[in-house]
C-alpha cells in the first residue's frame, strides 16, 4: 500500500472520529457520511469545493448531485475523467439546509484540506466557489488580490491556483454555465504548459 493511501486513509478515519465541528455531531445524528473526497491521490488537478450537499451527505461521495452533473460534463469538455483528479471540499461535513459555510467550520477542517493537499502535491489547484477560492488565495499569499469571484474567476495565480465558479451556481445561470465551460479550457492549458 503507497505512502499517500495510508496517510489519506488516516485523514479519513480522523474525520469521521472528529468532533471539532457542530457539523460532525450533525452528521452522526442524522445518520449521514463525512464527505473525504475522491479520486487519484497523485493527480495533477485538485478540485476544492465548498461543502457536501444532501446527496454527497447520504452518499459521502464528492459533487454527486446536480452540481456534480455539471462537473462531470466539465471535465468531459477538457478530456479529463474524474479518476485522473481529486475533488474534495473544504469542509467536510453538510451544513444545515446547504446555508453559507461560517467561518469557524472553515477554521476547523481546514487542517484536513491543508493535509491532503500536501500528500497530493498537486500541480493545479483550482477553486469551485468564493468560500473555498478565498481560502485557498489567503493561505498561499495572495490575501490582498481577493476580489468577488465574479472579477477574479478564470485567473490563475501564482501559476497555481484558478478560482471558478461553483457548478451549482449555473443551474439557474446560463450565462455562468457558458463561463464556466470557457473557464474550463485555462484547465487545459494550463496542464499542456505544465506537462511540456
Amino acid at each position: 500500500m503507497s505512502d499517500r493511501l495510508n496517510k489519506m486513509r488516516q485523514i479519513k478515519e480522523e474525520i469521521i472520529a472528529f468532533t471539532g465541528s457542530p457539523l460532525a455531531e450533525e452528521r452522526r445524528k442524522n445518520g449521514n457520511f463525512p464527505v473525504i473526497g475522491e479520486g487519484s491521490h497523485e493527480a495533477d488537478v485538485v478540485f476544492i469545493g465548498e461543502a457536501p450537499g444532501r446527496n454527497e451527505a447520504l452518499t459521502g461521495r464528492p459533487f454527486c448531485g446536480s452540481a456534480g452533473k455539471i462537473l462531470d460534463q466539465l471535465l468531459e469538455s477538457i478530456e479529463l475523467k474524474r479518476e485522473e483528479v481529486y475533488i474534495t471540499n473544504i469542509v467536510k461535513d453538510r451544513p444545515p439546509n446547504n446555508r453559507d459555510l461560517l467561518p469557524d467550520e472553515i477554521e476547523a477542517y481546514a487542517p484536513f484540506l491543508e493535509r491532503q493537499l500536501e500528500i497530493i502535491e498537486p500541480k493545479l489547484i483550482v477553486t469551485l466557489g468564493r468560500f473555498s477560492s478565498y481560502f485557498i488565495l489567503e493561505k498561499f499569499g495572495f490575501k490582498d488580490e481577493i476580489k468577488p469571484i465574479t472579477q477574479i474567476r478564470g485567473q490563475i495565480f501564482g501559476d497555481k491556483i484558478l478560482p471558478l465558479f461553483h457548478p451549482a451556481s449555473t443551474i439557474y445561470d446560463r450565462d455562468k454555465k457558458d463561463i464556466l465551460f470557457n473557464d474550463f479550457k485555462v484547465i487545459r492549458r494550463c496542464l499542456t504548459n505544465l506537462n511540456r
